[in-house]
């Protein structure tokens, strides 16, 4: 799956962005005296660097050519491991839970992203294999262990950390072969437009909130969270995402709808995922960037975004 020309640009755009983006970081970091807050400065500049490392990650799977498909899943599935790892330890378990996490990770993880590199061929059963299969095993292999203690929150914390780590990520790299109507060779494309705009989203509803935020969703859960940012981040992000509509098998409109929707569902599940980190006690669920969070910290938005774009894709248009 070589890359064409609109795949380049628009990639080629989002790492001309980037660079732009770093330098006016930096300018700002060393003027001292511009009158900004050193605090959302430094903000900025860290969110900077967590795009890189997901943008040039993404890119180079990419430019792998023909494996690219292969590389992608891979890299997600890495992704998801590393996630869910970040979840599971983010509440102690018990010894009764250990060998259902040995089959958690060693198997149902590896598995369902073997199952999406099948393709669509097996979309009947990679998309049931974790919400019913797994579902069902976990609490079973929890009841042979023989430990009642607090079974039912351990139970739910590791098929909760399974459904949103795994299973709503994957849903993600399942794009690259899904088969679009009347646009052959588009899913690159497809793929790389989703992420961008819901991490745009996040950047913008950040800058809006900082800018304009006065009325806070939810302050008990995240002080930072505003419907101002809200509503500028996704209006914003919808209409990038309508410009960008070229990248995609959309017109316009169906472009700005499809990035409102995700738009919409990931600011949900940067709250949803807020409450776990507020409820745990923690900042955040790990140190992928220093200051700025872990692998979940960043993909929390992905992962409730993902499956709502595929299965909305999947229905309006693609063959099959």
């Amino acid at each position: 799956m070589l890359l064409d020309f609109k795949t380049l640009c628009l990639v080629g755009g989002v790492l001309a962005l980037l660079f732009a983006a770093t330098t006016i970081g930096q300018r700002l970091k060393r003027q001292v005296d511009s009158g900004l807050n050193p605090a959302l400065v430094e903000a900025f500049n860290l969110r900077i660097r967590a795009w890189w490392l997901m943008c040039t990650i993404l890119a180079a799977a990419f430019f792998l050519g023909p494996a690219s498909p292969v590389a992608t899943t891979i890299l997600f599935g890495l992704i998801s491991f590393w996630a869910l790892r970040e979840f599971i330890t983010l509440t102690p378990t018990r010894l009764g839970d250990h060998r259902t996490l040995f089959w958690v990770f060693i198997v149902f993880t590896p598995l369902q992203y073997l199952l999406v590199g099948l393709g669509t061929r097996v979309y009947g059963l990679f998309s049931v294999l974790i919400p019913v299969y797994a579902f069902l095993f976990i609490p079973a292999r929890i009841a042979l262990a023989g430990d009642y203690k607090r079974f039912l929150e351990r139970t739910a914390k590791i098929q909760f950390g399974l459904m949103v780590c795994v299973y709503c990520l994957s849903y993600a790299p399942a794009l690259l072969s899904l088969p679009i109507r009347d646009h052959a060779g588009v899913n690159p494309r497809l793929l790389f437009f989703f992420v961008l705009v819901v991490q745009l989203n996040d950047v913008l509803q950040f800058a809006w909130g900082k800018l304009l935020g006065k009325h806070v969703i939810a302050p008990e859960i995240s002080p930072n969270r505003t419907w101002e940012g809200f509503f500028g981040g996704a209006a914003s992000a919808t209409l990038i995402g309508a410009a960008l509509w070229w990248a995609t098998p959309f017109e316009p409109w169906q472009a700005a709808a499809m990035s409102l929707v995700i738009s919409v569902m990931g600011s949900c599940g940067g709250l949803t995922m807020s409450a776990i980190k507020r409820d745990r006690g923690v900042k955040d669920y790990g140190t992928l960037v220093a200051g700025h969070g872990g692998v979940l910290d960043r993909i929390d938005s992905i992962c409730f975004a993902a499956p709502v774009f595929y299965h909305v894709t999947r229905f309006y248009f693609a063959d099959v």
